[in-house]
């Protein structure tokens, strides 16, 4: 496909601009504005992330800043404190200094001479989670929001637990921040000052792990930053967008439902992707929607876009299970509202016999079924959040089905679409005071072939809080209500629609303490799907994606990324590896390269909790002009029946000079997790 790289507007670009703080740490912005923008200012759209302007994500900014600049806009990609050559420190993520200093550069850039005082926020993640954020502030500068694979809950909808379990990607991501935050600023921006500026940060951003595990409820630390406490603080429009593949698909839908300000929801196939990089495709003219928003919302130009329905979401077609796809079958769809009038919540009844019935007989069996999970179940599962690299999205789950108590539908007479959030209501009991389930939705072709729909996961003492949680009484039945991910789904006539209950789902939560067995009541549980009463007409598709012109890199080392599930024939143990090479990049304009890579492994005995452990390894170094600099972090994760233990390692290297080396080894009790 040949892409337009042409733009309508020339382009000035600052590759280095210092914004002041008021308590005098000064952050480091890129700018990109239309070329005559000082005589005719225009409006301004702020990303703002921890992610290294100038190296990290340049090539991704450079696809779509451009673009931005050439209709009218000055984009401008700020880094925030502590991070690329921002000065100070980065202590956490989405610190209340964070949004402060967010507040402050929105008032900066409204006060240019180039901006005409109007200024949006855009982000994908942690730019969507503080553009959030940052609306429940009311910066008075601040016109509107696109938010994009973000969340309204840190705690119960983020990357560090789901459903009150921990997830496994709680480490993961904790290693990630936690390499990023040993890199030094480039010293061609800020001098000799460079070395200073990287002590105080390989001294003082600390280990995020164990912050995060001092936090396993939903107190004070997560409500911080989650705007669903009170949507009526976010006044301004906002543009939410995700994936199904991503983590964050869930909140796009809370958004739409319980924002007063304008608001509408975009999901697509993709993972944890901009929507014009969506892999699994279709990726879409993202850059041209996103521009009709701005132009609305930020220039007062009618473009139409609000009055088109408040979601458009794409309804995958069947797919045979495969870890990563490069593109998902199906349409888009729209809905007027959210909740949608057109989606009917339609009970299916449990039978003791296996059966999964829309049909609710009058005559339930109440005999128990028992399940007792050996801890492999879940290495089907991918991560909590795919980013779209090969293995990390679910495989054929009849491994996981096989450890897991199943329900399955008759194959099904007409195909059905469902749309939104399946919940399953169970009455369960447990026999140790912490147990937790997993659910999931799968879809078994008439061949066997089992895909994962959907899944979602509940610790059983958070089952009325996940703010208080309280222990179980052995054997005493409770009735949970355990909510699935979002998802827009048609499974084909001659289908069946199979629920899957396990005791445990690793690596992606963390096993409970002790070994359990969970009884289940089929008779007082019901699964409700949100389904279509037909199959909803399809809507127009966008356009192929749209660009600026890409940045000109070379790669030493390509991207790549591969998982293993290695098992030892004779322990029964079972390990997860996974290796996330970023490339070995030489930025050929500046001379300066770039490369990182993660190693992971998660690993766990099929009837030991205690035996899991999780190590993350991650090596970053850069060079320009004769400047070098590595840096090797290391984290383990491990556990008792009582407590959470943390082992890591930061190591730094100028040249061959060991510069900086510290060790951490801590203990935190588990609460009820």
């Amino acid at each position: 496909m040949k892409i337009d790289y042409s733009l309508p507007r020339q382009v000035r670009e600052l590759e280095h601009i210092e914004v002041p703080m008021r308590d005098g740490t000064r952050l480091a912005a890129r700018i990109w504005m239309p070329e005559d923008a000082n005589a005719a200012p225009v409006p301004a759209i702020l990303e703002y992330i921890p992610y290294r302007k100038n190296d990290k994500t340049l090539e991704r900014d450079q696809a779509r800043a451009p673009w931005m600049a050439a209709r009218g806009y000055a984009y401008v990609r700020l880094d925030l404190r502590g991070t690329g050559e921002s000065e100070g420190v980065m202590e956490d993520e989405y610190t209340p200094l964070e949004l402060q200093d967010g507040c402050e550069a929105i008032a900066w850039i409204a006060a240019q001479e180039w901006c005409e005082g109007g200024v949006g926020i855009v982000g994908i993640s942690w730019g969507g989670f503080n553009g959030l954020q940052l609306a429940a502030m009311r910066p008075p500068a601040l016109k509107a929001v696109v938010t994009i694979c973000s969340t309204d809950d840190r705690y119960a909808d983020d990357i560090h637990y789901m459903g009150g379990t921990m997830l496994g990607d709680q480490l993961s991501w904790a290693s990630v921040m936690f390499g990023i935050n040993t890199l030094p600023p480039n010293p061609v921006h800020v001098g000799q000052r460079w070395r200073d500026m990287w002590k105080e940060r390989l001294d003082g951003s600390g280990l995020w792990l164990k912050t995060w595990l001092e936090h396993q409820t939903r107190d004070a630390f997560w409500k911080h930053g989650s705007v669903g406490e009170d949507f009526s603080d976010i006044q301004v429009p906002v543009y939410a967008v995700s994936g199904w593949a991503d983590g964050y698909c869930r909140s796009v839908f809370r958004l739409v439902e319980n924002l007063k300000s304008p608001v509408k929801g975009l999901v697509g196939p993709w993972a944890h992707k901009y929507p014009h990089l969506g892999e699994p495709g279709p990726a879409i003219d993202w850059l041209t929607e996103e521009t009709r928003w701005w132009d609305h919302w930020l220039k007062g130009v009618e473009t139409g876009i609000m009055e088109e329905p408040a979601l458009r979401l794409f309804l995958q077609d069947h797919a045979e299970p495969r870890s990563h796809y490069q593109r998902r079958a199906g349409n888009w769809i729209t809905e007027p509202t959210w909740p949608s009038p057109d989606i009917i919540r339609t009970p299916f009844a449990l039978g003791a016999d296996g059966t999964l019935d829309e049909v609710v007989k009058a005559n339930h069996t109440f005999s128990a079924c028992e399940v007792r999970s050996p801890l492999w179940v879940g290495v089907q599962g991918g991560k909590w959040c795919s980013y779209a690299h090969p293995g990390d999205q679910p495989g054929d789950q009849r491994r996981d089905d096989a450890g897991s108590l199943i329900f399955e539908t008759a194959p099904l007479k007409s195909d059905l679409a469902m749309v939104g959030d399946a919940e399953l209501s169970l009455t369960v009991s447990a026999d140790r005071p912490v147990a937790q389930v997993a659910v999931r939705l799968v879809d078994v072709a008439p061949g066997g072939a089992a895909t994962r729909v959907s899944y979602g996961l509940l610790n059983l003492t958070h089952r009325d809080s996940h703010e208080h949680p309280q222990a179980l009484e052995p054997g005493k039945p409770y009735t949970v209500s355990i909510p699935f991910k979002h998802v827009a789904q048609t499974f084909r006539a001659g289908h069946r629609i199979r629920l899957s209950i396990s005791s445990s789902y690793f690596p992606i939560a963390w096993p409970a303490p002790e070994p359990v067995t969970l009884s289940v009541l089929p008779g007082q549980s019901t699964l409700t799907l949100p389904l279509h009463a037909t199959i909803p007409p399809a809507a127009p598709e966008f356009e192929s994606p749209r660009a600026s012109e890409p940045l000109k890199v070379t790669f030493h080392h390509p991207p790549e990324s591969e998982w293993q599930v290695v098992e030892n024939r004779d322990t029964g143990r079972v390990t997860v590896e996974v290796r996330d090479h970023e490339g070995a990049a030489f930025i050929d304009e500046q001379g300066f390269f770039h490369s990182a890579e993660g190693r992971e492994s998660y690993s766990v005995l099929p009837d030991d909790p205690a035996s899991a452990w999780g190590e993350v390894i991650w090596e970053h170094e850069m060079r320009c002009d004769g400047w070098t600099v590595k840096t090797v972090t290391e984290t383990c994760l491990t556990c008792d029946t009582n407590n959470f233990y943390v082992k890591a390692r930061l190591r730094a290297w100028e040249g061959d000079t060991l510069v900086k080396e510290a060790d951490w080894e801590v203990s935190q009790p588990r609460y009820l997790v």
